[in-house]
C-alpha cells in the first residue's frame, strides 16, 4: 500500500473570553516576537475535550477557575513568524463562561509574565500588541452578542480513551 501524502493540518487551540465589570482578563505573554497581548488561550492536548482544554489553559494562564457555558466562535488565522519565518495555520475555538475563584499564589503558566484586566477601548488602544488577530475579532463578537449553545462541540467517548 503507498504510503500516504503528508496532509496539511492546522493547529487546534482555544481560548476564553472573560468579562467582569466591563473589563476583559487578558494575559501578557513573553513570546519570540515580544511582549504580547493574549485572551487565556492556548492548545488542545490529547485525551480532552474543547471544553476540558478551556478550561485548563484558563486556570494554567491566570490562576482562575472558569466553566464555559457558550460557544463564541470557531476561528481560522494563518500566523508566519517574524524572525523564523515558521508558518503556522491555527483554529480556535473561543468560548464564553463562568468565572471562577482564584488560586492565589498559582504559578502561571510558562511565558505569562502577568493577567491585566482591560476595557474595550484598552484592548482596542493595544491593537499592535495582540498576539492573534483573533483577539480583536474575538472580542467584536462577543459585545456584539454572538454566542452558540455548548452543543454545537461534540466529543464522542473514544477521545478519552487511552491508546
Amino acid at each position: 500500500m503507498p504510503a500516504m501524502p503528508n496532509r496539511w493540518k492546522p493547529n487546534v487551540t482555544v481560548a476564553a473570553v472573560i468579562e467582569r465589570d466591563g473589563r476583559f482578563l487578558l494575559v501578557e505573554e513573553d513570546t519570540s516576537d515580544g511582549l504580547r497581548l493574549n485572551m487565556p488561550a492556548g492548545h488542545l492536548d490529547p485525551g480532552e475535550s474543547l471544553v476540558q482544554a478551556c478550561t485548563r489553559e484558563v486556570l494554567e494562564e491566570t490562576a482562575y477557575d472558569f466553566q464555559p457555558t457558550e460557544l463564541l466562535g470557531i476561528y481560522m488565522n494563518r500566523f508566519v513568524r517574524t524572525r523564523s519565518g515558521a508558518d503556522t495555520t491555527y483554529m480556535r475555538f473561543s468560548f464564553v463562561g463562568t468565572l471562577g475563584g482564584l488560586h492565589q499564589g498559582q504559578a502561571l503558566d510558562d511565558g505569562v509574565v502577568r493577567t491585566v484586566w482591560l476595557t474595550a477601548d484598552e484592548i482596542r488602544a493595544e491593537s499592535g500588541r495582540m498576539r492573534s488577530p483573533l483577539v480583536l475579532q474575538s472580542l467584536g463578537d462577543y459585545l456584539a452578542g454572538q454566542r452558540f449553545p455548548l452543543g454545537l462541540v461534540y466529543t464522542h467517548p473514544s477521545v478519552f480513551e487511552q491508546p
